[in-house]
Parts: C-alpha cells; structure tokens; sequence
C-alpha cells in the first residue's frame, strides 16, 4: 500500500533577502504594528504555560492584548519546562574566550546536522544576548563567579563556555520568572487564565484559527472559546514512546489537533535521545530521569575495555578502562553532541561492555574532579543532580560513578511555522518545542530554553502584530457554526471513547506502543524495521478502538479519559513518523538509518536529497499522507561531513 504520496512545494516567504545578520532587523522594521489602543480590542488565546507559552502570555499582555491562557496543570508553574537543568545558552562572550552571535549561529547549524533553516537560527543566536538579561532584570539567580560576574558552563557541540545557569535547576529558576510576569498580568486582569483545561480542538473560520474548544479537567465541562489568533505553546511529543524524560502529562494533542485541521506537521521522524539519563530498572518504570548534559564538564564517561566485566568500578584500574569518547572524539571529548555520545553510549553496550545489571549503561564518573576539585566544589555546581540521582538509585555519586543510558528526551519536529512563526494556517503560531523551525535534526543542549524564552518574549511579540494588524476580523463567538461543529466533534469522540468499555487500560496499549517506537524508530532505524512498526502500530490502533476501557463518565474528573485521547492521537503521530523516518532515506542527527553510515560508524548525510524540510499534511484515515518538501539553502554555513574528532 502507498504510504505518501507528494504534494506541491512549499516555502518560507517571510524571512526578508539580504546579510543574514540584518533579516530580523529588517523584518521587525517591516513587520505591521498594532496601535495601543486598538490591542486592548484583541484577544489571542495561548495554549500552554511553560517558558514559550508563558513568556508570550505575559509580554503580549503587557503590551495590551487580552490574553486568554490555557494549561492542563494545576498551576502555570507546573509545565514541564520547569524539569529543564543544565542551563541556557547566550553568546554574551563573558569568557572571551572566541564566543559570538556568528559562532553560536555555526555551531548551532552544524549540531542540527545542516537541517534548520539559516535564517531563523540567526535570529536565535542574536536574540539570545537579550534574553540574559531580560531574565536577570526579573531576578532568575544564575550562577555567579567570586566577583558577582554571571558564570558560564561548557555544554556539547561548543568549544565555547556559553551556557548560563543556576546550578540544576535553571528550567525552574527560568519558568518562576516567566510566572512571576505572567501572574502580574493575570492580577492587573490583562490575563485570563485557564488552569486545569485542556485543548482538543481548533477551531478555524473561514481558513483562519479563530479559536479552540476545551475540556474542564476538574468538571468535565467542554467549552469554545473564541478570539483573534490562536498561540499554541504546548510542548513536544516525545511520550510517544511511553518511556521518556518528559513529565507523564505531555502530549501532542493540541499540535495534532491542530495537524487534523490542516496544519503541516515537519520532521516528525526527528527524535533527540539524551544520553545522559538514568537507565531503565524494570518493567515497572512509567517515565525515566534526566541527568543534566551539564555533568559531562566534569564526568568522565567510560566503560570496562573487556566484555563481560562484573566487577566493582573501584576495581577496574585505569588502564582497563576505555573512556571511549575521549578516544574516538579527541577535540570535544565527553561534551560532543547529544546524539553522538547516544549512538557510542548504544555501541559500547552492543558490544557486551555495558555496566549494571541490564549491562544498558555506562560510567560518568567524578572520582578526577572531585580530586582536582574538592568535593566542595562538585557540591556547588552539581549537587542537587548528586543528591536526585542516589535517592533513585540508592548509589552516592560522589563514591560510586553515576550509571547513566540514553533515553527519549526532546523533539526536534513539531508544526511547520515560517519566519514569522505562524503556521501554514492563518492566525495560527506555533511557538517552542511545538514547533520545529531552529534545531534541525538534534538539538544542541541548552538551546531548548534559549528557543522557547526567545520565541515567547522577543520574536513573536514582534510578528504576530503583523497578522493581527491585517484586520480588522470578523468577530465571532462560540454560537459560529464552525465553532459549534468542532465542539459537537470534542463531545463525539469523548464518547466514542467512553462507549468502547473494552478489557484493556489505556496505559497497557501506551507502553505497547512505546516498546514499538523504541524498538524500531529510536536511536536506529531500518527499512524493514520501519515497514514493521507501521503495520503493528495499525493493528494495535485497531485494537485500541476496540478494546480500551476508560471507566467513569465525561462529566466529571477523569484521568482516564485525559489518557485515552492523548493515547490515540500518539497512534496517529507514530505512524506518522514511521513514515517519515521510512522516505528520508539518509542518516542526521536524531535520525539514524542503519542502512546510511560511515565506515566508522557515523551519520551520512545525503544533502543532495534530502536537504530540505519533510512538511507533512494530514488526509482522511486510509488515505496517503501528503509531502511537501521545503528547500533549505545554506548561504553562510556550507553543509560538510559533520566531524568532532
């Protein structure tokens, strides 16, 4: 059966011609604006509350719009991006050590495998030197030198030291001051906000996004609310796999749901494994722990040189040991990017040299720094990573070395937007790790908060004024009949939900799924194992219609219920990527096809084609996805065999 068919070319038309280093200067200036009077008669829903979607509620707030917030916590100051360690990247060049605006554009380009676009890559590497400061004006506590200077980390992928952070807890530090603004707006009524709802609908009329239906969590109540454009802030999709680093409550629905109305959805297929994580204990895991990237200045990963070896870490002498990224990757060492430390933490292990007691993990050991250091001085940088690490595993890391296997952490794809951030959809932007337009292939650490601070307070501020300025729009309000007949379809497929009463939790059928995911659209791909999945995830999707049983009613709290339609909308996505990652037939970044490697084992790109954006459209069930390809043209960082040795 035809798995896609393609469609017509696309492209992005509003990143302005010219220096890349003037195209933000120049589109803010062209960018439409809104009078201040006339922004208190506009409404923007934001879908979301973490760094994207709460730095965008609180400064378009600021700037007069009313704003309608929603988030399915119970608290704004829930959202994942709290989860968020290591730090955030700036090239504020403090260190003087080479850093700049270009270099943090090259490396950024480079470490998404020559698969992001040049244009909006800049705009992040030179809003960054914003956001710094922006966060220490609301008071965000980095980390500072003796001397009151902002201190800076080494993170893969640089040869710089730009990454700002407040020991391990820089997403939380980052998030409570994005809170902080967003509670201010919320007390001067510039901000509604909407905890405990979640979005299941988008609402278009006459082709433009207009609004989105929602579910009261607490009541069961489903509503339609209204407004002039609509913000979608709500994350990445990496639960897909069930086993992931991401809370248990994130999901894709609102991206899908919008995807369903004719939103493209690109680069799906692009999945970051974080080798730095706490490796699987059993069958019994519902999510899996990050150990922040930032542990890799100072730990050193290795494994026992023979197969096979049981014994004690403290047994192995050094020359028995094979601190392989030190050896294979000489310039970078253990600070190369994410998905290269993933697929050698994955090769070290299929050869039989793996540690503990699934023999899936390796060593990240502290035992020089803490020599050279002091542990007073671990303690400081890292110590409540340390302290997170042994109440799960029951190991000090300052005795024993930490084990540590990769795991499914960010999504580089996400809703094709262009350089305004606004989706092919009219009135529709995508903002964060809901979208994909920076981070290519892999994502380097450290940018995620960068992108999501830079999208929600500088960039789309600035160009969802030149949607907005367009109008005046039509108002509507939730008695529209496409306003009604997305809502009588949220109310359909709650109970065509409730109306299976199956024999099978909605959890069995998500791990299911997720042990599909892992096994053959991880961290390495095939032809075959792709087809594979494709037709078991179809099956076990048909099964779920099925066979699911979610207890209770609609009309009430119903974790179950939440579960079951974040569930079904993954059986969509997955398969979706399966695809994708099926048709680009070359090995980037986060993508790794078996049948596309180097002699040694490294990614090989096929620039010539496929160097562009996979923009995938959503047709009716049983018919072939449709592609359209955007073109990516690299003006200032050539595309070269991608090398960190």
């Amino acid at each position: 059966m035809e798995l896609f068919t393609e469609g017509d070319p696309i492209a992005d038309t509003k990143a302005p011609a010219g220096p890349v280093e003037k195209r933000w200067e120049t589109r803010r200036f062209e960018a439409k604006l809104v009078n201040p009077a006339n922004r208190r008669k506009m409404t923007v829903i934001v879908v979301g509350t973490g760094l994207a979607g709460g730095s965008a509620a609180a400064t378009l707030a600021e700037q007069g719009y009313h704003v309608k917030s929603y988030c399915y916590q119970d608290s704004p100051r829930r959202a994942h991006s709290i989860a968020a360690q290591g730090g955030i990247n700036a090239a504020k060049n403090y260190r003087n050590d080479g850093d700049s605006v270009h270099r943090l554009f090259y490396d950024t380009v480079k470490g998404g495998d020559f698969r992001s676009r040049e244009s909006n890559v800049h705009r992040l590497a030179e809003v960054s030197v914003n956001i710094i400061d922006q966060c220490v004006a609301q008071g965000v506590p980095f980390a500072r030198e003796y001397g009151g200077l902002l201190d800076t980390r080494s993170f893969g992928g640089a040869q710089v030291q730009r990454t700002f952070y407040a020991r391990g807890q820089t997403g939380q530090q980052l998030l409570l001051g994005a809170y902080q603004a967003l509670e201010r707006q919320i007390g001067l009524g510039n901000v509604e906000m909407n905890a405990r709802h979640e979005m299941l609908e988008l609402v278009l009329v006459d082709g433009k996004a207009r609004g989105i239906v929602v579910r009261d969590l607490v009541t069961g109540e489903i509503s339609t609310e209204m407004a002039d454009a609509v913000v979608l802030a709500s994350g990445g999709y990496g639960n897909v796999f069930y086993l992931s680093t991401n809370a248990k409550g994130c999901n894709v629905t609102a991206t899908w749901r919008a995807h369903r109305k004719g939103a493209y959805f690109a680069n799906p297929c692009y999945t970051q494994i974080h080798p730095t994580c706490i490796p699987v204990s059993g069958d019994h895991q519902s999510k899996l722990t990050l150990m922040s990237e930032s542990l890799r200045n100072d730990g050193r990963v290795w494994v026992p040189k023979t197969k096979g070896d049981d014994r004690s870490p403290k047994d192995i002498g050094e020359d028995e040991r094979d601190y392989y990224l030190e050896r294979i990757y000489p310039s970078f060492g253990n600070l190369v990017p994410r998905d290269i430390a993933s697929r050698a933490a994955k090769n070290v292990c299929d050869e039989g040299r793996g540690v503990g007691p699934t023999k899936l993990g390796v060593y990240l050991d502290f035992a020089d720094a803490i020599g050279r250091l002091g542990r007073k001085a671990i303690e400081a940088k890292y110590g409540n990573l340390f302290e997170m690490y042994e109440r799960i595993t029951g190991e000090d890391p300052y005795e024993v070395p930490m084990r540590i296997y990769p795991a499914v952490h960010y999504t580089m794809g996400g809703l094709w937007v262009d350089y305004d951030l606004q989706s092919n959809i009219p009135g529709l932007f995508v903002i964060g790790e809901a979208n994909f337009s920076d981070h290519g292939a892999n994502r380097l650490g450290a940018s995620a908060l960068m992108q999501g601070l830079a999208d929600g307070y500088f960039v789309l501020p600035t160009t969802i004024a030149n949607y907005l300025a367009s109008g005046p729009l039509e108002k509507v309000d939730a008695s529209h009949p496409a306003a009604v007949e997305a809502r009588t379809d949220v109310e359909d497929r709650v109970q065509r939900l409730l109306a299976v009463d199956g024999d099978r939790t909605v959890d069995s059928f998500h791990r299911e799924l997720g042990q599909i995911m892992w096994e053959h659209c991880g961290m390495e791909r095939s032809e075959a194992g792709l087809r594979k999945a494709i037709d078991e995830i179809r099956a076990l999707r048909e099964q779920f219609w099925q066979r699911v049983k979610v207890s209770g009613t609609g009309e009430e709290l119903n974790q179950s219920l939440e579960k079951a339609g974040r569930v079904a909308d993954f059986f969509e996505l997955a398969e979706l990527m399966c695809i994708d990652a099926l048709h680009r037939e070359e090995s980037c970044g986060g993508h790794f096809r078996a049948e596309h490697q180097t002699p040694d084992g490294e990614a090989q790109r096929d620039d010539d084609r496929f160097a562009y954006v996979a923009a995938w459209e959503f047709t009716a069930d049983g018919e072939p996805s449709v592609l359209h390809k955007e073109d990516l043209k690299f003006e200032y960082v050539h595309p070269t065999q991608r090398s960190y040795k």
